[in-house]
């Protein structure tokens, strides 16, 4: 036994190139996989996924409903949501790019070409000019005669920057008339002499009696959803 164990060994000159290659191999198979891991978020950066979800969470803090509803909610109603804004796009890329590729039409290079030119075009369509020139500027690239030939690297830090611009300026939207509620139910509270109840105790039944009776959800999706120009 331990004479074949010998024979199985290959020596040091003999062995260290037949290992290299396996190496080289498992290197590569880990950057694979740490770039699928990453590949999610991406593409959700490269969506309308950034502004639902902030604008949700901005709505939940307004209410004052603290972890209600819970993150992994607010997560899947936007993905839902998101789903349902980029479905033109998304029908373009699978009969464009998914399909062909699929029956061996096109390669994959140019169905990615594909795919990622329908994903620039839409973040083009949500992105700030000011946005665009200050990341050309950063990167030292262009001038470019349209927005279409800013590439793509450019492009994608311009279109995060205006969607949390935008996220930012719907949330404040939202958040203003919560806050008129809770500055009327704290000064009714002072003009009461009532110094010891808290005015969150109070105006968060209000404000979900008000959210409720005028449908919020589904006014707060719609608009988001109309944010987008039908994407």
């Amino acid at each position: 036994m331990a004479a074949l164990m010998v024979q199985a060994v290959p020596s040091l000159p003999g062995g260290l190139p037949s290992a290299v290659p396996s190496l080289s191999g498992a290197i590569q198979i880990l950057l694979v996989m740490s770039a699928l891991t990453l590949l999610p978020a991406a593409l959700l950066m490269m969506t309308c996924f950034t502004r639902i979800v902030i604008v949700l969470a901005i709505l939940r803090q307004a209410l004052g409903l603290g972890q209600s509803p819970p993150n992994q909610l607010l997560v899947g109603i936007a993905l839902l949501m998101t789903v349902f804004i980029m479905r033109p796009g998304l029908e373009r890329i699978h009969d464009g790019a998914y399909k062909p590729l699929m029956d061996g039409q096109i390669p994959a290079e140019l169905a990615l070409g594909r795919a990622g030119d329908e994903l620039k075009g839409f973040m083009l369509g949500q992105t700030r000019e000011a946005d665009l020139r200050k990341f050309a500027e950063i990167a030292r690239a262009g001038p470019f005669a349209s927005p279409d030939d800013v590439p793509l690297p450019v492009v994608l830090p311009a279109f995060v920057a205006s969607e949390l611009k935008t996220a930012l300026q719907i949330g404040f939207v939202i958040y203003l008339p919560f806050l008129v509620i809770d500055l009327i139910i704290s000064s009714i509270l002072m003009s009461m002499g009532m110094m010891m109840v808290s005015p969150a105790t109070v105006s968060l039944p209000v404000k979900l009696a008000l959210f409720v009776m005028v449908d919020g959800w589904s006014l707060v999706l719609g608009a988001l959803a109309k944010s987008f120009g039908g994407g």
